[in-house]
């Protein structure tokens, strides 16, 4: 797989090789056929985030244009998704939309700084049981989110809580408009057969084009784009810079940093999903960014937050996008839409848009993944059920949090039981060499000296415990050599407890031998001023270790020089 170069956007990599007419029109084929796809999927995400519709196309073409001129990944197409749709109705309600647009902004700032800081690998570390927990908790509060629309329920308002929301559905079903319910039944199953039949046919517009005109043709009494958002604009806005204040901005902050955590991570997603169907590697911190340049520009145009979109990017490939330049006329051709259709498209009925996001969410649980992980293991399953009801139930930036802090306190877990403190009377003990089978014959270990090998990193997981095992000891001997050829990792918590440890064998006049330090405890050890203590007592390999405790042990004036308590 060919690397992307670090903090170049893929448009510039991609003229520097050479561009070629051949190039040029399957990208504007492809980004055509993305464009058709992008469009209800724009509006649908807008109306669902508690926008009117037109933001979402002017996001999809502002943002959609820098994630693909600016981004590090050839095919990557950007626009409103559903992963914040949560997060934006949130915001609006909690700060109105100005306050929508200054977290878009911070939040692409923060996209930036990580970007050029080289925070890309971090995002990587986030647990897959997080990531589908809350994706899929995700995708329910979205889908239960246009229950009204497509039901048709004649209610004015839905409560934001999720089981205060289905309490309202269920005490209003008597009020429910048969109409709307039969349009987006059809709009679904319009949908559902569409994808059955080919996977290139655009099953979203289809289904709302032939709502839409079922809708008009019958003159349906049913609620459309039109009579929720009357007098919607056409064409972009002029760019404005948002009012704030010092006060505002530190409100905000929770807001940006989930925005732009959520940016990174599904933008990413879909760049690794990229990179293995064309054979590029995206570079990761250019790509976040593009990402951070596309949010910024979105608010200045009074958009909502965007991030690169895995089915729209997926659409790309398939339709025979190979650079940027797919994105850009993705967002060419959907300025035209803007441009020109808003008054067509005030006609689509919002139960059809409800059909369209409640396909949305089905793509978006991903239920075989959830099921699979459920099965793979306990942690992995409490992991992904906790961030999974707290998204549904609390909120997406406690989950979030929640989740990869109990996810990383199970892995210190399990960590730390994997390390191992091992007394060794035996030189083959974990002593393989490639091709070699372990010998074993027994080594003269003097009975006053005990061997204790680590097998494992000493982090704070595990310290308390490496001094326990030490101090439970019958007796401590003369010699203690401390085996660290396989501990890879040293932490301050593992440091301290060497330390500690040295001072209980001084204590009890026991000479410390340290065998085979790898590179890192030895930097942490030479930092902490340890090494200072140890007089020299560290060994190259085992043997060297073994033949230094033998001669210590024939000069005990050697030995009681080094274990004065004046001198430790």
């Amino acid at each position: 797989m060919k690397t992307a170069n670090p903090l170049v956007p893929a448009f510039i990599t991609c003229m520097r090789e050479g561009y070629s007419f051949k190039l040029f029109r399957s990208d504007v084929i492809a980004g055509l056929t993305v464009a058709i796809v992008a469009l209800p999927l724009a509006m649908a995400m807008a109306v669902a985030s508690g926008a009117s519709p037109d933001k979402g196309l002017v996001t999809a073409v502002v943002a959609g244009f820098f994630i693909s001129f600016l981004g590090g990944s050839r095919v990557q197409i950007g626009g409103p998704t559903g992963a914040f749709v949560v997060v934006i109705f949130d915001i609006i309600q909690r700060f109105g939309f100005n306050g929508l647009i200054l977290a878009s902004i911070m939040a692409g700032l923060i996209l930036i700084i990580a970007g050029y800081a080289r925070l890309g690998k971090l995002i990587k570390y986030i647990p897959y049981p997080v990531i589908t927990g809350f994706t899929t908790g995700i995708a329910v509060i979205i889908a239960s989110s246009q229950v009204k629309d497509f039901l048709g329920l004649q209610v004015e308002s839905v409560p934001a809580d999720f089981l205060n929301k289905w309490y309202v559905y269920l005490s209003n079903l008597d009020k429910v408009t048969y109409s709307a319910l039969a349009m987006g039944a059809l709009g679904l199953a319009t949908i559902i057969i569409c994808k059955k039949i080919s996977p290139k046919i655009p099953s979203y517009l289809v289904s709302i084009l032939l709502i839409s005109a079922l809708a008009y043709g019958f003159s349906m009494d049913i609620e459309t784009i039109g009579t929720r958002f009357p007098n919607l604009p056409t064409g972009l806005p002029t760019p404005v810079w948002p009012e704030f204040s010092l006060e505002q901005i530190r409100a905000l902050v929770p807001s940006a940093f989930t925005i732009a955590f959520l940016a990174g991570i599904e933008a990413l997603l879909s760049a690794v999903v990229a990179d293995g169907l064309i054979g590029h590697k995206h570079s990761l911190n250019q790509e976040l960014v593009g990402q951070g340049v596309a949010n910024i520009a979105s608010g200045i145009f009074g958009g909502i937050p965007a991030t690169g979109a895995i089915a729209r990017t997926a659409t790309n490939i398939k339709a025979g996008g190979r650079t940027p330049v797919a994105g850009i006329f993705h967002s060419v051709f959907l300025l035209v839409f803007l441009y020109t259709a808003m008054d067509i498209l005030a006609f689509i009925p919002m139960a059809a848009l409800a059909a369209v996001l409640f396909m949305v969410s089905w793509g978006m649980s991903d239920l075989k993944h959830f099921t699979q992980i459920a099965k793979i293991s306990p942690s992995d399953r409490t992991i992904l059920f906790l961030t999974f009801a707290l998204t549904v139930m609390v909120d997406l930036t406690v989950a979030i949090g929640v989740g990869v802090t109990f996810a990383s306190l199970l892995f210190m877990r399990h960590m730390s039981r994997s390390v191992e403190i091992r007394k060794q009377h035996c030189k083959s003990e974990y002593e393989t060499h490639d091709g070699e089978d372990p010998s074993d014959d027994e080594i003269d270990i003097p009975d006053d000296v005990t061997v204790l090998q680590i097998n494992g990193p000493l982090f704070y997981g595990f310290a308390s415990e490496f001094c326990d095992r030490l101090k439970a000891l019958e007796q401590l001997p003369r010699i203690l050599i401390l085996r660290m050829r396989f501990m890879p990792y040293l932490d301050a918590s593992g440091e301290n407890s060497i330390e500690e440890i040295l001072n209980i064998c001084r204590q009890h006049k026991t000479y410390v031998i340290f065998s085979a330090v790898r590179p890192q405890p030895r930097k942490i050890l030479e930092r902490a001023g340890l090494h200072k203590k140890l007089d020299g007592a560290i060994a190259p390999d085992f043997d060297e270790a073994l033949k230094m405790a033998k001669n210590l042990l024939k000069d005990e004036e050697f030995i009681m020089k080094h274990i004065d308590p004046a001198k430790a």
